[in-house]
């Protein structure tokens, strides 16, 4: 999921506040450069997430048989090849819990 500028500087101004308003923290340097710095590091994430989904689309198109983007089989490569690349770089991602009715 691509997030946008505006989101990114949001999401940075969030943690920065949620820093700052830590007892258990002792900031030393001014909130700006931390925000920054929180704005680089998603900037690289979500970067290297987009390499992630290069890869495994790559992966898909790749078989021998064509799979139609979209489909359920494409659906479940997708799912699988990506938590594949996750667990490689060492991210483990559960599946969201079913609500109990």
């Amino acid at each position: 999921m691509k997030l946008t500028y505006e989101k990114i500087n949001q999401l940075a101004r969030l943690l920065t506040t949620a820093l700052t308003d830590l007892d258990e923290v002792e900031i030393y340097e001014e909130p700006n450069a931390i925000r920054q710095e929180i704005v680089k590091i998603l900037n690289d994430l979500m970067r290297e997430e987009e390499e992630i989904d290069n890869r495994v689309r790559q992966q898909i198109t790749s078989q021998k048989k064509t799979i139609p983007e979209g489909s359920a089989e494409w659906d479940i490569l997708y799912k699988k090849y990506y938590s594949d690349a996750l667990r490689k770089l060492g991210i483990t991602v559960s599946a969201p819990q079913q609500a109990r009715v």
